[in-house]
């Protein structure tokens, strides 16, 4: 596995840890989005690096995972893909920290983005070996 891709994978580890610490916290589910976000982006920039797929300055995880797609289905809802995008725009700005349309997401939605960056994660070390101790 090439190095920058190690860096990569470790890099969403450490969010998805930040996550995990974080769940359960009402006033902190715009945080745990932005993380998943964080999360999904740095996996598929994994891969994206692995396969030498080209650049990738994007941080649209649509965009970001059309590229993947050239090598890999990873089975990534695109749905929830276009959320975690809109999240992490709105979480930018002050006034709109990581809202839905009906808010801040709730705790269940909060574990839902928990659950697929943590499900997407896990997919890319076991396909790509990754080599690190205490995986998720």
């Amino acid at each position: 596995m090439k190095p920058i891709s190690v860096d990569w994978l470790k890099s969403a580890r450490s969010d998805l840890l930040t996550m995990e610490a974080l769940l359960g916290r009402a006033e902190l589910t715009a945080v745990v989005a932005f993380h998943a976000q964080q999360c999904v982006e740095k996996v598929l920039k994994a891969i994206i690096e692995e396969h030498e797929l080209g650049g990738i300055k994007s941080h649209d995880l649509i965009t970001l995972n059309g590229i993947v797609s050239e090598v890999w289905d990873v089975g990534a809802e695109e749905d929830i893909l276009a959320l975690l995008n809109k999240l992490y725009i709105d979480s930018r700005y002050p006034g709109a920290l990581g809202l839905l349309p009906q808010g801040a997401p709730d705790i269940d939605e909060a574990k839902g983005f928990f659950k697929f960056a943590g499900n997407l994660y896990e997919l890319v070390n076991t396909r790509l070996k990754f080599p690190i101790e205490g995986r998720k």
